[in-house]
């Protein structure tokens, strides 16, 4: 019962962190573990701690970073265009990143 659980959270979860496929995400987890593999987790964190040196960045924007297999994707919510780009911009800087998918969303405005 404990495994079937554990295999009815995990597509949860990607549901909720969105921007990753559910089958890549768990065939990942199969190989890697469920926290991910070490190339990933390293490009994951140089990248926020890039986010953390950006005041731009930080809130009330939040961006948020997951990557699998050195596919950097970004979600969340900030306030220009230029943030955006900013942020995908630190994204491709790091070593071990092959690709940047931008799903972060602008605030929507009523002219």
């Amino acid at each position: 019962m404990r495994r079937r659980n554990t295999l009815c959270i995990l597509p949860l979860a990607v549901v909720l962190t969105g921007s990753v496929a559910g089958c890549a995400a768990l065939e990942e987890a199969r190989r890697c573990g469920y926290n991910g593999c070490p190339a990933d987790a390293r490009i994951t964190a140089e990248i926020e701690a890039q986010f953390a040196r950006h005041t731009e960045l930080q809130p009330p924007n939040l961006v948020y970073v997951q990557t699998l297999k050195g596919v950097v994707y970004l979600s969340g919510l900030v306030s220009t265009d230029v943030q955006r780009q900013t942020a995908v911009q630190l994204s491709r800087r790091v070593s071990g990143v092959s690709r940047v998918v931008n799903n972060i969303a602008l605030p929507y405005r009523d002219y």
